[in-house]
């Protein structure tokens, strides 16, 4: 097996997920656990790390590169936002030392919109879009990162201009469970499929949202008493609805007609962001969401001197 050159580490709310890589930037191992932020506060972070490098067996002098979760006012340090308009090199360059640490450990800050019309923050995704940026090229370019809270980010020539977030994946996660539509839904509701015509005539209704998606809403409620509309059509109309109603805001805010949209998200995520962006008329593009967090880590440590200069 090939040196090890570093770890990094992507830190979530809710999911830990970290790799060691050679001087190459190839993953010579992971490991992936359900200790998020949540569970890692609000001093077991450092224990929790080091055991699982312990499992990958990872040599106590090897560097560290942590994004997300760990960096937040309520993590293990806090790494300050960088104000947009920023590019990947800044916000690297920003990066936050772990006093104390018996070996080196950098957390990379997330970004901040300072609009007082639009404030806005990031953390985590900064990562994934330094590890896409290099394949956007010149330009302007529309990215689109679903997710709990989905972001849309404004790359203009690699640097981040302006970005928003939508509270997408958490309102469908609270309607679905804890509001009147979970009378519709139910507990046992299957994944949304993105092929689903009650999905579609979600997104065709949020898509033509002026301000009345609560209305929408509540016609699920409605049909499921009134229409007999099953479980799994209410959650792939409430899905629908919730994606379609996202794409046209922020189309309505930055465009997006005149080049695809670059969508980085993986698995059921990416297929249902996909069905809406036809749906809407939108071009897109894919990236991986795991291959540009990677990427963006070993960016992170290539300008750190931890990788060669032929790393990914």
């Amino acid at each position: 097996m090939s040196a090890v050159a570093f770890a990094a580490v992507d830190w979530g709310t809710t999911r830990l997920r970290v790799w060691l890589f050679d001087r190459a930037g190839s993953v010579l191992a992971e490991r992936r656990s359900d200790e998020g932020l949540l569970a890692a506060r609000p001093d077991r972070f450092g224990a929790i790390l080091e055991r699982h490098l312990a499992e990958l067996g990872a040599p106590p002098e090897l560097p560290v590169v942590i994004c997300g979760m760990a960096g937040a006012r309520q993590g293990w340090v806090e790494a300050p936002y960088v104000i947009v308009p920023a590019a990947p090199d800044g916000i690297f360059e920003a990066a936050i030392r772990v006093p104390g640490a018996a070996r080196e450990i950098r957390i990379v800050p997330g970004l901040a919109q300072r609009d007082e019309t639009a404030p806005d923050v990031m953390r985590g995704e900064e990562t994934q879009l330094a590890g896409a940026i290099d394949r956007l090229g010149p330009g302007r370019h529309l990215v689109c990162m679903p997710g709990t809270h989905s972001k849309w980010v404004l790359v203009e020539d690699r640097v981040v201009s302006a970005f928003q977030t939508v509270m997408t994946g958490e309102l469908f996660s609270l309607l679905s469970s804890q509001s009147i539509l979970s009378h519709a839904i139910g507990p046992d509701a299957p994944p949304v499929q993105p092929q689903s015509t009650a999905f579609r005539h979600g997104c065709a209704s949020g898509l033509a949202q002026s301000g009345w998606i609560a209305v929408e809403l509540f016609r699920i409620r409605a049909a499921s008493l009134l229409a007999g509309l099953e479980p799994a059509d209410a959650a792939a109309l409430l899905s629908g609805l919730l994606i379609g109603t996202e794409i046209g805001a922020c189309r309505e805010r930055f465009g997006g007609e005149e080049s695809p949209v670059t969508l980085i998200a993986s698995g059921a995520m990416r297929d249902l962001y996909a069905a809406a962006l036809a749906e809407a008329g939108m071009g897109y593009t894919a990236i991986d969401a795991d291959e540009a967090v990677r990427d963006g880590l070993c960016a992170a440590a290539r300008q750190y001197g931890l990788l060669g200069a032929a790393g990914r």
